[in-house]
């Protein structure tokens, strides 16, 4: 059986160092570094992102039990109108943190995580209106194979 993608990249340290390394690619992002230089933003928000991403691929439930739900997660981000390059911006950027983070290269676990955060920004986008997510919206799940039921 294969390990979920949370393990196959090397559990929670491994996703501390991609969203470490995925929030200093933003700040250096000439477009990305407004809305992740915020003075309001979590003192823990690089944590709270491991966490979220890590629960997302298979680990444990760290985030949902003490931050909130995927509804939460898409409030927190919706009502900015169109950003459609910020989201092609954000892939790129999570896409060469991967590297910065020496997660494993095995392209089919590259491709998972692409096609994650490309669908997860899908999401994001889908809300351009404050107010439109509807509540109680279950955590994701992400597989090799893509969104889990």
């Amino acid at each position: 059986m294969r390990p979920s993608l949370f393990e196959f990249a090397g559990g929670e340290p491994a996703f501390l160092a991609l969203a470490r390394a995925h929030h200093a690619r933003c700040l250096a992002d000439p477009e990305l570094n407004h809305p992740f230089s915020h003075p309001d933003q979590h003192p823990q928000h690089v944590e709270r992102l491991a966490a979220y991403w890590a629960e997302v691929m298979g680990g444990p439930a760290r985030y949902s039990e003490s931050c909130g739900d995927h509804s939460g997660v898409l409030v927190m981000h919706a009502g900015n109108g169109d950003m459609s390059d910020l989201g092609r911006r954000f892939v790129d950027c999570f896409v060469h943190a991967a590297d910065d983070a020496d997660l494993p290269g095995d392209p089919e676990f590259r491709a998972a995580l692409r096609a994650y955060m490309e669908w997860a920004v899908g999401q994001v986008l889908s809300y351009p209106v404050t107010g439109t997510v509807p509540g109680g919206l279950p955590m994701p799940h992400w597989s090799w194979d893509g969104l889990r039921p």
